[in-house]
């Protein structure tokens, strides 16, 4: 069997279309390469001749999509100088810039806003030595402070307000056009700050431009309901919704997310917790896919739209799943433990009767 070339990383798979020299040295923990697995179950129980793929960004190095971004944007951080970097978070971008701060030998700080965390993601930056400042306020207001202590103190911004970010995040469409040699008819997101839509779209563009695919998908992004600037038409004051990763009211990247949503002939849509919790639990059972809620926005959305019929029958689709279910265990456990979970003696007879109650 010949050796397989090992894998370092997304910076070094694609240097020539990512803004680094030859002599740039990659901040890398191995980010990238995440399975695209085509669903086998979940097809069948909606009935439709439908192709559904799911892009399980989870499996990054700190089990989301950030990693993507944030080997760019730590990276060329280094390159110009940077001894520190700082950012405003759910709780992911807080894990990854944690991660490659200390890959890089350089300072994290984090703003995270108070009780609004998921305890997996909060329990990774500090693990990674991040210095974490909790504000009693939510994203959006540790976002502005952000942006404003970066003309105050020597620090990177590494939030996707930093276009090396989405240049690190758009490689996740290259991969999926070399796994299925095109572009999927439809591309299904969880939209928050709205850089990853973005970034996808940005992928799926240069790959068209260089004559490596003759189309590009439609980008259909989801967020919660309570959670839902681009479908109020404006920032949403105090956003709420259990799918923490995308509980922003202010996105971003609110003109480009406009922008690719029109130029893709895609739409945004909404989802209430509920919608969200089921499609997390049923991508789970279904299929063996544990995401975190935020991510199922994706799958769910898509499964409404493909019984309606919005998403018509022949189609090939890709729904992201932008974080590892394991970054908010107590909402799994919150969800499943009274169906899942008996207490019974430690005999064989009790055993016994227990596995026949559940065939």
């Amino acid at each position: 069997m010949p050796f397989r070339e090992r894998y370092t990383g997304l910076i070094n798979r694609y240097r020539e279309y990512l803004p680094v020299s030859d002599s740039t040295p990659s901040v890398s923990l191995g980010e990238g390469d995440t399975p695209l697995i085509r669903l086998q179950n979940i097809p069948r129980l909606l009935g439709k001749d439908i192709d559904i793929y799911v892009k399980y960004e989870g499996l990054n190095p700190t089990g989301s999509f950030k990693d993507r971004g944030m080997t760019m944007a730590v990276t060329k951080a280094v390159e110009e100088g940077s001894t520190a970097i700082i950012c405003a978070s759910t709780g992911n971008t807080s894990a990854a810039a944690a991660a490659y701060a200390a890959r890089a030998g350089i300072t994290a700080f984090v703003l995270i806003p108070e009780g609004k965390i998921a305890m997996g993601k909060l329990a990774q930056a500090m693990m990674y030595g991040a210095v974490i400042m909790q504000i009693r306020g939510n994203f959006d207001a540790g976002m502005q402070l952000v942006k404003d202590i970066a003309g105050e103190a020597p620090v990177t911004i590494v939030n996707s307000v930093n276009p090396y970010r989405l240049q690190g995040q758009k490689t996740a469409a290259f991969e999926i056009v070399e796994e299925l040699n095109r572009a999927p008819d439809f591309h299904c997101l969880p939209v928050g700050n709205a850089g990853n839509i973005t970034a996808h779209w940005m992928g799926y563009s240069e790959y068209q431009r260089a004559g490596i695919v003759s189309s590009a998908p439609k980008m259909v992004g989801y967020q919660a309901a309570g959670s839902a600037p681009f479908l109020r038409g404006a920032p949403v004051e105090n956003p709420e919704t259990v799918a923490t990763a995308i509980r922003i009211g202010n996105p971003q990247s609110w003109d480009k997310a406009w922008a690719l949503q029109k130029e893709s002939g895609g739409w945004f849509d909404e989802l209430s917790d509920a919608e969200i919790l089921d499609a997390q639990k049923l991508l789970a059972e279904k299929e063996g896919v544990f995401c975190e809620p935020a991510s199922a926005a994706s799958i769910g959305g898509a499964m409404r739209d493909i019984r309606s019929g919005k998403i018509p029958e022949g189609s090939t689709i890709v729904c992201t799943l932008t974080g590892n279910g394991l970054k908010d265990p107590d909402t799994a456990i919150e969800q499943c433990q009274a169906a899942r979970m008996v207490t019974i003696d430690a005999e064989l007879n009790a055993v016994k009767q227990a596995i026949l109650s559940h065939m």
